[in-house]
């Protein structure tokens, strides 16, 4: 069971945690966090790109000239591909990149996540974070002081203080323990948890 040190706002240790090995101590597989951060990405993609055939170009209806007899090339429409101004080829259309991973996959790679964060010394757990008024220059100072960058701060539950402290701040991202998940926290350098926050993911993802 994995033993870290609890500190306060100011960088003093103010006690020690036992973390659940089930959630931060799993073997880590680069294949399965690299499934599922392609799986969050591909839910994301809009998939709205859009071209238009030759049916659905404007004009075209006039056969520009006739058949036979002049020499050139037949042709039937001038919204033909291989015409100026005609339609595309097998060009996108609207659709959907999502595809599906098991639910117990998903648990699992934000399980590994979290293990190499704690195994890369990434992250930081704090008693609390105690702000008591909205104030940018308040929150970054906490940043400064335990050299954070590219920050994830996960809360236990909204606070609409510490969110609003955060949101001006570069590369600084907050969420609440329910919304954590493996792109983010391989995206950010750095994860900055409450004490709440670690009790609320292990009864989330604790076997």
């Amino acid at each position: 069971m994995p033993t870290v040190d609890v500190f306060n706002v100011n960088r003093d240790v103010v006690g020690q945690m036992d973390l659940n090995a089930d959630v931060f101590g799993v073997p880590v597989k680069p294949h399965v966090l690299h499934e599922v951060v392609l799986y969050q990405l591909a839910k994301r993609r809009a998939g709205t790109a859009k071209t238009k055939g030759r049916s659905e170009v404007r004009g075209g209806g006039k056969k520009p000239w006739r058949q036979k007899g002049t020499g050139r090339a037949r042709a039937g429409t001038s919204r033909s591909p291989i015409w100026r101004g005609g339609g595309t080829i097998h060009g996108p259309v609207p659709r959907s990149y999502a595809f599906q991973v098991p639910k117990k996959v998903r648990r699992l790679a934000l399980k590994m996540a979290l293990s190499q964060k704690l195994l890369d010394q990434e992250m930081t757990i704090v008693d609390s974070l105690g702000l008591e008024r909205i104030k940018t220059k308040d929150f970054a100072s906490i940043l400064n002081r335990f050299e954070l960058a590219k920050t994830l701060v996960v809360l236990p539950a909204s606070d609409e203080i510490v969110e609003k402290s955060a949101r001006n701040i570069p590369k600084v991202k907050v969420l609440r323990s329910e919304g954590l998940n493996v792109y983010d926290l391989m995206n950010y350098h750095h994860l900055l948890l409450t004490r709440e926050a670690i009790q609320t993911i292990e009864e989330r993802l604790g076997s």
